[in-house]
């Protein structure tokens, strides 16, 4: 899994059949036993994808907080389709399973970083910022830290809270 993931990482994010055969042959396995790795983990992409790949997550946690919109986004701004390499072919988007950030839905990957606490004005930002080639900076984009609270309470000596 490793080798995979190195070879994503020097070839535009992708892993070209050559690179798994490469692998296979290093390993000293068969090159079926690599395929069916990087088949089954959806990490790895084995087609090319967007020097700015977004991974959009639309488990029940982003759905509910708004991750249909920014499929509707990515639609319009990206490519209509998933899988699809956008006109200035910088960026691609896809819809993604769990990636393990539901505290802070909706949430989007891209590459390797997490943009979360997204709304519809936040991700027309972030995803124009890719078209331009100029990425935002990854985080929350309601300034949380980490998974607190969004709002967190500050509690006085004597044990009572306030805002």
């Amino acid at each position: 899994m490793p080798f995979l993931y190195l070879a994503q990482r020097q070839n535009s994010n992708w892993i070209p059949l050559a690179a798994m055969k490469y692998i296979a042959k290093y390993l000293s396995m068969p090159y079926i036993s690599v395929y069916e790795v990087a088949t089954f983990y959806t990490m790895y992409n084995l087609a090319p994808v967007g020097k700015h790949f977004i991974q959009v997550c639309t488990t029940t946690p982003c759905l509910l907080r708004g991750a249909d919109k920014i499929v509707n986004l990515c639609k319009e701004k990206i490519s209509p389709n998933e899988n699809e390499i956008s006109k200035k072919g910088n960026c691609s988007w896809m819809e993604v399973e769990c990636l393990g950030a539901c505290v802070s839905a909706p949430m989007i990957q891209i590459n390797d970083n997490y943009y979360e606490d997204l709304d519809e004005k936040s991700t027309v930002e972030i995803l124009d910022s890719l078209i331009k080639d100029k990425p935002l900076k990854p985080g929350s984009y309601r300034g949380r830290k980490n998974t607190a609270p969004e709002k967190e309470q500050k509690v006085k000596a004597n044990g009572e809270k306030h805002a």
